[in-house]
C-alpha cells in the first residue's frame, strides 16, 4: 500500500488526525478576510466585462503579418476605444472593441485593413449589442438562484436543515471568492466565465456531500454513547475523507492549471482563461470550504442543540471521572507497602518486623531430629 493510502487508512480508522473543528475560529477568520478582500476589490476595480455584457464589434482578420501590439495599436487610433487583440490559430487576429455602432464599425474596418494590410472584404465584423449581454447576465442570475433553491431543498431533505445552510454558505463563499479573484486580476469577464462559475458550483456541493454523507453515517446514534461529541465526530469525518477530497481536487486541477498557465499564459490561446480560471478557483475553493467551511459550521449549529449539549456534558463528565480515577489508582500504586520507609530498629524487633518483613519466631523444636555431631 502506497504511503498516502496508508495514511489515508488510518485517518478513516481514527488512529492519527487533525482537529479542524477546534480551530475553526481559525478557518473563520481567514475566509472573512479572503472575502472582505474580494468585496474591496470588486467595489474599488469593477469586473473586465467583455464585449458580450457591454456591447461592440467583434473584427476578425485573415492571415497578417502584423504583431498583436500593432493590431492592438491601429484599432485603438481608429475607434477611440480600448480594443483587446488574440492571436489565431490561422495567422490572423481577433480585434474586440466596445461602444462602437455600425456606422463605426465601418470605419474601423477600412482602417485596419489599410495598417495591417489585408483586404477589407476579408475582414468580418460583427455588432454584438449591450442587451443580449444583459440577457445572459440576467438568465445566469435566475439559474444561479434556482440551483440555490434546489441545493437547499434536496440538501435539508436528504440531510438536516443545518447542513442545507452551511452547504448554502460555502457555495456563496466561493462564488464571492472566485469573482474577487477576477477583479483583482483583470480577466475578462464573458459567457464562458459564467459556465465556469456554474460549472464550480457542483463541484463545490459534490466535495460538500461527501462529508456530510460521512457525517451522517458516523453521527447515527450519537446520543447513545459517551465517547464522543458531536464536533469530534464531525472532525473524524473530515479526516476520514480528506486524501479523498485532496486526491479528486488534484485530479480535477491538474487539467484546468494547463489550459490556464500553458493554454493561456505559454500559448497566448487568451479565450482559455475566461474559464479556466473560474474553474481553477473554483475547485480550489470549494475544496476549500468543504473542509473548513461548511462542516465546522455544522457542527456550531448542531452543538447549540440541548440533546448535543447534554451529550457534551455526559462525555466530559464521564472523561473527568476516567481521569480521577486513574490518578487515585496511581496515587494507590505509590502507597504500595514496598515503597514504604523502613521502620524503627527497636520497634521491628519488638514486633519482629525488620525492614517491612516479618521474622519468623525462634522455633521451640529447633535442633530436634539433628545429629548431635557426636560420635557414637
Amino acid at each position: 500500500m502506497s504511503k498516502l493510502g496508508n495514511l489515508g487508512a488510518r485517518l478513516y480508522r481514527g488512529e492519527v488526525g487533525y482537529d479542524f473543528i477546534g480551530k475553526r475560529k481559525v478557518w473563520y477568520g481567514v475566509s472573512v478576510l479572503i472575502t472582505i478582500t474580494a468585496v474591496v476589490a470588486l467595489a474599488v476595480q469593477g469586473l473586465n466585462l467583455g464585449i458580450e455584457f457591454k456591447g461592440g464589434a467583434v473584427f476578425t482578420t485573415p492571415k497578417t503579418e502584423a504583431s498583436v501590439a500593432q493590431a492592438q495599436e491601429a484599432a485603438e487610433e481608429a475607434s477611440g476605444h480600448q480594443a483587446i487583440v488574440q492571436k489565431l490559430g490561422n495567422g490572423g487576429v481577433r480585434i474586440q472593441v466596445s461602444g462602437v455602432d455600425t456606422a463605426k464599425s465601418d470605419q474601423i474596418k477600412a482602417e485596419l485593413a489599410t495598417d495591417l494590410s489585408v483586404p477589407a472584404n476579408d475582414i468580418n465584423a460583427e455588432l454584438v449589442g449591450p442587451s443580449w449581454g444583459a440577457q445572459i447576465a440576467n438568465k445566469a442570475w435566475m439559474g444561479l438562484g434556482i440551483f440555490m433553491i434546489l441545493c437547499v431543498i434536496y440538501l435539508a431533505i436528504a440531510f438536516e436543515w443545518r447542513m442545507a445552510v452551511a452547504a448554502l454558505v460555502a457555495l456563496i463563499h466561493d462564488i464571492t471568492i472566485t469573482v474577487g479573484v477576477y477583479a483583482l486580476v483583470g480577466f475578462e469577464v464573458t459567457p464562458g466565465t459564467v459556465i465556469g462559475l456554474l460549472t464550480i458550483l457542483g463541484y463545490s456541493l459534490y466535495d460538500t456531500v461527501v462529508v456530510f454523507d460521512s457525517l451522517k453515517e458516523q453521527s447515527r446514534g450519537i446520543t447513545k454513547q459517551t465517547k464522543q461529541t458531536y464536533s469530534e465526530v464531525a472532525n473524524l469525518s473530515i479526516n476520514s475523507t480528506l486524501v479523498r477530497s485532496i486526491n479528486t481536487t488534484v485530479v480535477a486541477l491538474l487539467p484546468v492549471a494547463g489550459l490556464l498557465f500553458i493554454g493561456g499564459g505559454v500559448l497566448g490561446a487568451g479565450m482559455l482563461n475566461d474559464i479556466s480560471l473560474s474553474l481553477f478557483v473554483g475547485l480550489a475553493a470549494g475544496a476549500y470550504s468543504s473542509i473548513f467551511i461548511a462542516t465546522p459550521l455544522v457542527a456550531d449549529l448542531k452543538e447549540r442543540e440541548p440533546q448535543m449539549k447534554a451529550l457534551k456534558k455526559r462525555v466530559l463528565a464521564k472523561r473527568a471521572q476516567a481521569a480521577a480515577k486513574s490518578e487515585s489508582e496511581s496515587a494507590g500504586q505509590d502507597d504500595e507497602p514496598g515503597d514504604l520507609a523502613p521502620v524503627d530498629a527497636a520497634a521491628a524487633a519488638a514486633s519482629g518486623v525488620v525492614g517491612q518483613r516479618r521474622t519468623q519466631p525462634p522455633s521451640r523444636n529447633r535442633g530436634r531430629g539433628r545429629p548431635s555431631g557426636k560420635r557414637r
